[in-house]
């Protein structure tokens, strides 16, 4: 059992979409292949993964340190103790060899898409699917048939009218979902609270909504908005300032009831430290949102978790940012409190796989060996033309 190769490739995302921070119009994505000399049913056993969306590709960390670190170690370095699998702890351990504590940057991301494709490649090997492997051995209980979901968009189309808001909120609720998600900060505080009533008017009791400022805003803005935003009932307020200002969001989380939500931008288990540590968020109230494809992947996730119920943060608070199939298994498998989807935006990374069915605001991760990622056929073009084919 032995690797074959390692590829990567850069994917322009190229959606017409904008946050309060961003566009995404230039965006990319790094992709990557695990091919190895196994087979099944006379296909070739490939792990496939990318960086989780909204961050650029990272080919220069992924070709000149990580995959060269793979490709030299010896085959059976990459193994777990009786060559039957491989072992992304082994993997993990191998690609960071040589790398300095801190300045995690784009690092953490560039490991988390090889990270992804291991896992989508044990799992493979053992003909189940992942959240199956991930709860036989990192969880006590037993996995969860179903998970709750919310839809995230809402974003800034260019002229677009509220109008196209609204109808897209419909379509979420009629493809079975309940919460969703909007995006605040891109424009005037009037313009979005007439946006945020009128997704309310749309969903109307039925569900909830959570709006995400992407990390826009100074003090004096954020708890402007954060008085307005009061009123509402909101599941929570995203990222109202830069995710590593604690002591602003320890300043918002002494003065408000609204649950804040945050960690999408954290990417290493010392970060989420000071988090826990300097922000003073309420674990019976807020969301923590780290991504393990952002953040070194699963093997870093896991000891994040570890530590969260250190500081009395349960697994029903964690709902990953991402949105993407990996991390229904991702909490599934640990019996985390949601994920994130996208619908309709950065297909076709986002979304979970042709032909899931939502229902009352849940999904399942698919019964295929690995992620699915087979079950997505536009995104196995797209590994097919960037990784194997070309």
């Amino acid at each position: 059992m032995r690797i074959l190769g390692i590829r990567d490739a850069v994917v322009p995302l190229r959606s017409p979409i904008r946050n309060a921070s961003i566009d995404f119009t230039e965006m990319t994505v790094s992709v990557v292949a695990i091919i190895t000399d196994q087979h099944r049913s006379g296909t070739p056993l490939i792990g496939f993964g990318f960086n989780s969306i909204g961050r650029y590709a990272q080919r220069c960390i992924l070709r000149e340190r990580l995959i060269p670190r793979l490709r030299q170690a010896a085959p059976d370095e990459i193994l777990n103790a009786d060559a039957t699998n491989f072992d992304p702890f082994n993997a993990w351990r191998i690609m960071m060899k040589n790398e300095k504590p801190g300045g995690h940057g784009e690092r953490p991301s560039a490991l988390g898409a090889l990270d992804m494709a291991f896992w989508d490649l044990v799992a493979k090997v053992e003909g189940k699917p992942l959240f199956e492997i991930i709860n036989e051995r990192f969880s006590p209980k037993a996995p969860l048939s179903s998970v709750p979901v919310y839809a995230a968009g809402g974003y800034y189309y260019s002229g677009a009218p509220l109008a196209r808001l609204k109808d897209e909120i419909r379509s979420y609720l009629e493809q079975g979902f309940i919460d969703v998600k909007i995006k605040i900060g891109g424009a005037s505080l009037a313009e979005d609270i007439e946006r945020i009533e009128a997704v309310l008017e749309v969903i109307d009791d039925t569900g909830t909504l959570a709006v995400d400022a992407n990390g826009r805003f100074q003090r004096d803005t954020a708890r402007l908005y954060l008085h307005h935003l009061s009123r509402y009932g909101l599941r929570w307020y995203e990222e109202p300032s830069d995710p590593l200002d604690f002591a602003l969001y320890a300043d918002l989380s002494a003065t408000t009831s609204v649950p804040l939500a945050t960690g999408e931008n954290l990417f290493s288990l010392p970060d989420v430290l000071n988090l826990l540590r300097y922000a003073r968020l309420e674990p019976e109230r807020d969301f923590l949102q780290m991504d393990p494809t952002l953040s070194y992947g699963l093997i870093e996730y896991l000891r994040i978790l570890e530590r969260l119920h250190e500081h009395g943060w349960s697994r029903s608070r964690c709902i990953p940012h991402g949105g993407h199939p990996f991390l229904l298994h991702v909490a599934a498998g640990l019996g985390l409190g949601g994920v994130e989807i996208y619908p309709s935006a950065f297909e076709p990374f986002g979304g979970i796989w042709n032909g899931a069915i939502i229902g009352a605001g849940r999904a399942s991760p698919p019964d295929a060996p690995g992620i699915g990622f087979e079950l997505k056929p536009r995104l196995m073009d797209v590994f097919r033309s960037f990784l194997i084919d070309s």
